[in-house]
């Protein structure tokens, strides 16, 4: 009965972290009639299933971005394409931007009309989709390709990006939060992430719906970092006011129409 009941309280606290993205263990001792310590155990268990994520005090709704770059591509794949168009709106002519390894910044590369720019990227990937834009310049970043992350990361990949000094540095992420900021699974590819974006004049990232609020362990920057955020769909209130607090431009996409 004991662990019928605890299964069921369980579930109720997933429904919590589903609705609002983070839980209390306090309040949820009082929600539940039950000591903290039991909270606790029940939270424990859930990050052990990979659930949530433990943080002091209570549990935080782990980011849905999981798999390799050619999984992730088929995630959400029509939504990354609308983030992806309207992100390319962001790419002018004469510019020097560096396209982060990630889904929806293939859907941009895919995306880019064949204006005079230069595009830095650490992905194979986004480098191949370039490949038949006469006008555009391809710099790839080399180094040790992470087949999860979908790009070069560690030491000569963070050297030799940190030679540039782009105009726009596009970000990707497998989580937003206006608490923890942009985060995603590997301390490498932050590290990377880091290195591209502290020389550059803006910085942009894009988010499904179902990225917001949510966190992966390893820090890229703070909201207060970011210049703009292009989503598709509304943002909450309180995630709106965030994002003007820190005075993050809101880019969303639907403002752009899916090109055929």
């Amino acid at each position: 009965m004991n662990e019928l009941l605890a299964s069921e309280r369980q579930t109720q606290i997933l429904q919590r972290l589903k609705a609002s993205g983070k839980v209390l263990a306090a309040d949820l001792a009082v929600t539940f009639s039950v000591s903290e310590d039991t909270i606790r155990r029940d939270l424990r268990t859930l990050a052990g299933r990979g659930l949530c994520e433990r943080v002091y005090g209570g549990a935080l709704t782990l980011s849905p971005s999981s798999g390799n770059l050619a999984t992730r591509q088929q995630q959400s794949a029509l939504e990354k394409q609308r983030l992806g168009q309207r992100i390319a709106a962001e790419i002018k002519s004469g510019m020097t931007v560096f396209l982060d390894a990630s889904s929806t910044n293939l859907a941009a590369a895919k995306a880019l009309p064949d204006l005079p720019c230069t595009i830095i990227t650490n992905a194979p990937a986004i480098a191949a989709a370039l490949d038949g834009q006469p006008s555009v310049t391809v710099i790839m970043i080399g180094g040790i390709i992470d087949r999860t992350v979908g790009g070069a990361i560690g030491s000569q990949a963070v050297e030799e990006v940190g030679r540039y000094r782009p105009d726009l540095c596009i970000l990707g992420a497998c989580g937003i939060d206006p608490d923890a900021g942009l985060t995603c699974f590997s301390q490498e590819d932050a590290i990377l992430k880091r290195a591209a974006s502290a020389n550059a004049k803006r910085r942009i990232t894009s988010s499904t719906v179902e990225k917001l609020r949510t966190r992966a362990p390893f820090l890229i920057v703070p909201l207060s970092g970011l210049s703009g955020l292009v989503i598709s769909g509304e943002p909450d209130t309180e995630f709106e006011t965030a994002l003007a607090r820190n005075r993050v431009s809101l880019l969303k996409a639907e403002e752009r129409r899916i090109r055929d």
